[in-house]
């Protein structure tokens, strides 16, 4: 099943069970998805679907961090709530310790010594954890065990 299919189905689901903030975070993640598909002119495979979704998750991410530093409490909380919601479509995240062994994996493979060459490694790393890690988090891995 594609992750455009199960989408369907979780919005008709919503549906049926009146859970209406599951509802609004399937039709904001099927609008963004169809948005994307006009742009491309291409129907959306699994990778860019996911690639859609991680986004929207980035975004809930960088409104909750705004909220909490606002002192919007209840706005934080929705966010969190959707940014559930999202993250059941997307492959299992990473830890932080396979994070660390992936980043780890790629230094030795390049044998990258020093902060310059972050941005080989972090070209690397990034196909490697696209759908199963925040970005934010694996630059923080890479900038921290390049030394």
């Amino acid at each position: 099943m594609t992750l455009k299919e199960q989408l369907n189905n979780a919005m008709k689901a919503a549906m049926k069970a009146r859970d209406n903030l599951r509802l609004s975070a399937v039709r904001m993640v099927r609008a963004a998805i169809t948005n994307r598909e006009i742009d491309a002119r291409t129907e959306l495979d699994d990778q860019a679907v996911i690639d859609v979704i991680s986004t929207m998750a980035k975004q809930r991410r960088e409104s909750i961090r705004m909220y909490r530093e606002g002192n919007r409490p209840e706005l934080a909380e929705k966010e969190e709530l959707e940014l559930a919601i999202l993250l059941e479509f997307l492959p299992v995240q990473l830890s932080p310790d396979e994070i660390d062994t992936l980043v780890r994996q790629v230094i030795l493979e390049l044998e990258a010594h020093g902060a310059k060459e972050m941005g080989r490694v972090m070209k690397a790393v990034t196909p490697l954890t696209a759908g199963k890690a925040d970005g934010k988090v694996v630059n923080d891995a890479v900038r921290r065990l390049l030394v």
